[in-house]
């Protein structure tokens, strides 16, 4: 079980054609804009890609298709992981297992999808490990759909002494919590990845070996260069990028990820914005959407640009 996930992650977004299949050209293009602005993982079939409203085909097709555009440039976990029945559960992460993706991501409301409580979760954590290959890598993940599951402590250190796990992408929003986290997976090959960008840049500092939030479908390279550069919090410049990223991401609530997908169309990354999740013109319904979608794309360049000449200076 030779891998480590550090660094930043992109939640992949998944692009659909006019017919409502997985468009693998635009897919293609999307795997290398990822690794062209600063990815070091790639998280496929996570919330971003929609993989709730993914057939189970559809879901191991992709991370499939993943794994061969990124052909071992860096390592993609996948997860998939959304049905209720632990007997449908462990079909699908033993499909999306075969794909050859490099870690598996269990979601935490899975795991409990009762909100019975850690007895509940132990014991289907438990008997999933007993399922799924032994030399497979694990990830966690704290999906907020459909309702968001926090690991409590006693999990986080059970899961951890499993000796399985790589990776937890944390969704606490909380700097106390990832601090606390860190903490308690210290030693451990275990990486907390926080993937909140209010908190990025504290969490990053606190121990968070990376970014792994929403935005990553925008600028994962400013991200990237925050988390180079976390120990030089008096620099102006990245006071100001820090601010931008964290005021950027609340952009989240005017229609991702169908919004993202309007930012790729405008990038000429892929062609068609179609979303199963966001199913309306999110400029029509979110006010002056586009013109903040400007604001970003502009501000990005900015940051680029001042990044460059530093480095050059």
């Amino acid at each position: 079980m030779a891998i480590s996930i550090e660094g930043i992650v992109p939640v992949m977004l998944t692009p659909f054609t006019g017919q409502d299949t997985i468009d693998d050209e635009g897919l293609a293009a999307l795997v290398e804009w990822y690794l062209d602005n600063g990815a070091d993982a790639l998280f496929a079939v996570c919330q971003s890609s929609e993989m709730q409203k993914l057939s189970l085909d559809e879901r191991v097709a992709l991370a499939r298709s993943v794994v061969e555009k990124a052909a071992g440039r860096a390592p993609v976990i996948a997860s998939g992981h959304i049905s209720d029945r632990i007997e449908d559960q462990i079909a699908e992460l033993q499909a999306m297992a075969d794909t050859g993706v490099d870690g598996l991501v269990l979601v935490t409301n899975r795991l409990d999808p009762d909100d019975a409580g850690t007895e509940a979760f132990k014991s289907n954590l438990d008997r999933l490990i007993g399922e799924l290959p032994a030399d497979m890598p694990l990830g966690l993940y704290e999906c907020p759909a459909p309702y968001r599951r926090l690991l409590s402590d006693e999990e986080l250190a059970y899961c951890r002494d499993t000796g399985r796990f790589v990776v937890l992408k944390d969704v606490s929003c909380d700097i106390d919590t990832v601090r606390r986290r860190v903490e308690l997976t210290e030693g451990s090959p275990l990486a907390i990845i926080n993937a909140n960008a209010a908190i990025a840049f504290e969490a990053m500092q606190a121990g968070s070996r990376g970014f792994s939030g929403v935005f990553t479908n925008f600028h994962p390279d400013l991200y990237a260069y925050v988390y180079a550069n976390r120990d030089r919090g008096d620099d102006p410049l990245i006071s100001d990028l820090v601010t931008f990223l964290a005021l950027a991401a609340m952009a989240e609530g005017m229609g991702y990820p169908r919004i993202a997908k309007e930012y790729h169309r405008e990038l000429g990354t892929f062609e068609n914005t179609a979303s199963r999740v966001v199913d309306y013109d999110v400029f029509d319904r979110h006010w002056a959407s586009r013109d903040l979608l400007n604001h970003i794309k502009k501000c990005t360049t900015r940051f680029r640009t001042a990044i460059a000449r530093q480095a050059e200076a």
